[in-house]
This record gives C-alpha cells, sequence and structure tokens, in this order.
C-alpha cells in the first residue's frame, strides 16, 4: 500500500472515499481508500494494487463504518478485472481467495461478508472468464445502490422515532446512516442538535462524526468517552438528552447489538436514566442465535497506548486491552431500526418473515 495525498473536500460529501482507478496508459487498476485515521488534518489516499493490500487497509483501519463495505466492494471488482486472461476456474477461485481475504479483514463488521456472499453467488453460475467479470461488475454496482437505497430507507424509519428539535447523544462514526438520518429529518422538517463521543483511540466521533454534523449544518457538542453517563444523568449542564442513537456492526436473532466498545455502558446509563436506546442496522444477521455468537475483533493493545501515532501512555505502561466492539444484551435496546421499519429487540427475527417494506 502506498500513501497519496489529496486536496480537502468535505466528508459528508465523500460518496467516492473509496475509488476504483485505472492507468490509461498501463491498464493497470488500483483502488484508492480515503484515509481516515487522518482526516480531516490531513487529506490523504491509500492506494491498494491488489485484494489483498484493500484488505490489508481495511484491517489497519484505514477506512471505518461503512467504509470497509465500500473497500470490500471495490477489492472484488478489481480481483475481477485482474482475473482476466484467466481461465473461467482459475478466475472463480481467484475471486474466492480475495473475497475471503477481505471478508475476515475485521471479523466483527458484517458488511465485508455481506458483499462478497453477494458477488460470489452471483458468478457462481458464469461459464467464462468474461461472463463472471461482467457479473461480478455488475453486483457490485448492484450492491452498492442497493445499500444506499437500504440506508435511506433506514433513515426514514429512525427519523419517525426522533421529535423535532431531539438532542442525540451519539457514540463513534455511522458514516451513511448518519448522513441519510440527517438528509431524511431535513425532509421531514425536523432539525436536531448532537452531543458526540471522541471514540479513542482512533476519534471517529472527534474527526468523522463531530466533522461531518457541522458540515451539515448540525449542532454538536463533542464530549469524552468517559463523559457519556454524565451527559445522560439528569440535571446534566448540558439539557437533556433526548435519544440515544448509534449503529450496528452487527444484531443477532434475539437482540443483541455489537458496536463499537464504549456502547453497552452507554447502553446501560440511558437504560437506567430511562432514555431511549436506538440501534439502527440494516438487517439482523440471521446466522448469529444470540449475541454469545458475535465474534468480537480483540486489536493489538498497543493501539490503547497511543492516539493518532502519538504515545499518550506513560512509557512505564507496557499492557493494555482493546476489544474494538462490545455486545449491548437486549433489556438495553428500546428498539432495533432497520430498513423495514423498527422492531422491539426480541422481535427482530420478525424482520425475516413476510413481505414487511
Amino acid at each position: 500500500m502506498t500513501h497519496i495525498d489529496g486536496a480537502r473536500r468535505p466528508v459528508a460529501t465523500l460518496d467516492d472515499s473509496v475509488r476504483l482507478v485505472s492507468d490509461e496508459r498501463s491498464g493497470a487498476h488500483a483502488v484508492l481508500i480515503l484515509d481516515r485515521r487522518v482526516f480531516p488534518e490531513h487529506v490523504e489516499w491509500v492506494r491498494a494494487e491488489t485484494p489483498l493490500e484493500v484488505a490489508e487497509a481495511i484491517r489497519a483501519m484505514v477506512t471505518q463504518s461503512s467504509g470497509p463495505l465500500y473497500a470490500a466492494y471495490a477489492g472484488l471488482e478489481l480481483a475481477a478485472l485482474q482475473a482476466r486472461g484467466l481461465t473461467v476456474d482459475a478466475a472463480r477461485a481467484s475471486m474466492a481467495a480475495a473475497g475471503h481475504a477481505l471478508a475476515t479483514a475485521r471479523p466483527t463488521n458484517g458488511h465485508p461478508r455481506e458483499a462478497v456472499d453477494l458477488v460470489l453467488h452471483a458468478i457462481e453460475a458464469a461459464t467464462s472468464t468474461d461472463e463472471l467479470v461482467e457479473r461480478a461488475i455488475d453486483t457490485v454496482r448492484e450492491g452498492l445502490d442497493e445499500y444506499h437505497a437500504r440506508s435511506r430507507r433506514l433513515a426514514r424509519h429512525a427519523v419517525e422515532l426522533l421529535p423535532d428539535g431531539a438532542t442525540i447523544l451519539t457514540h463513534c462514526w455511522m458514516d451513511s446512516y448518519l448522513i441519510e438520518l440527517v438528509g431524511a429529518a431535513t425532509d421531514a422538517g425536523k432539525h436536531y442538535d448532537w452531543v458526540a463521543t471522541e471514540t479513542r483511540p482512533y476519534l471517529q466521533g472527534a474527526r468523522l462524526t463531530a466533522h461531518t454534523l457541522r458540515e451539515l449544518g448540525h449542532n454538536v457538542t463533542l464530549i469524552t468517552d468517559g463523559m457519556g453517563a454524565a451527559a445522560l444523568a439528569p440535571g446534566s449542564s448540558l439539557g437533556p438528552i433526548d435519544a440515544l442513537v448509534t449503529a450496528a456492526d452487527r444484531v443477532s436473532l434475539d437482540g443483541s447489538i455489537a458496536n463499537k466498545v464504549g456502547t453497552l455502558g452507554l447502553a446501560i446509563a440511558a437504560n437506567a436514566f430511562e432514555i431511549p436506546f436506538y440501534a439502527l442496522v440494516q438487517t439482523p444477521d440471521a446466522t448469529l442465535a444470540s449475541g454469545a455468537d458475535i465474534v468480537i475483533e480483540d486489536r493489538d493493545p498497543a493501539e490503547v497506548l497511543s492516539t493518532l501515532g502519538t504515545r499518550t501512555a506513560s512509557g512505564l505502561v507496557t499492557d493494555a486491552w482493546y476489544p474494538a466492539f462490545d455486545v449491548t444484551p437486549p433489556r438495553f435496546v428500546t428498539r432495533i431500526v432497520t430498513d423495514r421499519g423498527d422492531f422491539a429487540p426480541d422481535n427482530i427475527a420478525d424482520y425475516f418473515a413476510g413481505d414487511r417494506p
């Protein structure tokens, strides 16, 4: 992977934060990924020339939230383009290898796996390499379009639960969900004030969430991760918070949600102070019977000893712990908002019942 500097652009309009590019002279393809580890102070792009390098960028936190989905789709398209010239069986095997690397780069985030499953299923029946490549690329485009459409539907359902003028506490970086929620609120004539946690150690809340909300014209107050319970407590000098709203990386069929570590503590505090907690996810994961089945990504503990590449712990400290996600039991979740509407946690399996829009 290589880094490329770029012109400053607002994150709120970065639908192309992951780009597939080609060299006009050589015809070689590569994926450019906005490095969200340093945005907005620096606008840099990581160049990945193979699907394995795309997977490594996902693992290294170059992109987060919806970003791994976009990167996985781009990596799959890159794999298809690089499979030209192979026999159809070899091309299919190459796509499968790329898919495995992309799907497992961050085990708790289910979006890359969903993209891989969709594309690999689409190429199963291909009888020639040209057909395989065409099917893969078409499915990538269709998958991205569907993801954006479902995010918009999810956002409209979330706005129905949130009154005009609400103050919302959010944790980490909801990416497309956040941008679509703000857009849906605007369409409904609603406006919100926000409180955002900083989200250590990569500070996605401080650098991405708060930045985006200000770009979109919403008021946002930044707090440290340790201030969440105090902010939710009655009598806080911030004023009353009306709802806790976060994304969910995975939702099991018993209504447990996995999200950025720290969500559990906020959910418990919100429950104690009778503040609703709405978790946003396009669809629950039908492969997960309960929260116990969710694999939690344990990242390198050394990441906790530093913040954005600068050592913040004493040099005498050598031990740390960094589960990137935690699991909130359903009893602390008020409603799970999906692209098919909102559900009580213990009824989330009804998402798959019938033809509910």
